[in-house]
């Protein structure tokens, strides 16, 4: 009994982490085809769910970038307001299945990975809407640091459709510094 216990402890938790990096919220479907490369480079983040890792950060960016091994490095930046000093977070991100479809997991914390899902991208992947595991984790990203009005709507109308509380979206400040 003493040496079963560790194990299923373990199984569990390995279970509970490979179900959390692998989900997507009910109902979202993550974009299909997706060209990685086309992905890459600078998203300034235009609205998220707020959460402990991002709170009170404005003029917040996502570098995505190749790494050697295939996987992609990922480079979250933004401003605190409160402490007046830039904060900056490096992880890395896969691809779950076979790579041509918006499904990654991503990591900041060495085995600890989760879900990262693009449900809506515009034809020029200009602008992109990212879900998480779950209800809890939404953002819209742009290539510029706004978003057209239509885009918005329809990107804000998709959330409220899968029962994302987008009245909860912190709408992020992007200025010049």
């Amino acid at each position: 009994m003493k040496v079963f216990l560790p194990i299923a402890i373990l199984a569990i938790i390995a279970l509970a982490l490979l179900v959390s990096c692998s989900s997507i919220p009910k109902g979202a479907v993550a974009i299909k085809p997706f060209d990685k490369g086309r992905y890459l480079g600078t998203w300034y983040e235009i609205a998220r769910m707020d959460f402990r890792f991002e709170r009170n950060l404005n003029n917040t960016t996502a570098n995505y970038s190749l790494n050697d091994d295939g996987s992609i490095k990922v480079v979250n930046r933004g401003f605190n307001y409160i402490t007046n000093k830039w904060s900056e977070a490096t992880g890395k991100a896969k691809p779950r299945g076979t790579g041509d479809e918006a499904k990654l997991k991503v990591s900041f914390f060495g085995p600890f990975y989760g879900g990262y899902n693009v449900i809506a991208l515009d034809d020029q992947y200009k602008y992109a809407l990212v879900a998480g595991n779950n209800l809890k984790y939404l953002w819209i990203l742009s290539r510029e640091t706004s978003i057209p009005d239509d885009i918005r709507q329809k990107y804000l109308e998709i959330a409220d459709k899968l029962g994302f509380k987008t009245a909860a979206l912190i709408w992020v400040e992007q200025k010049k510094k």
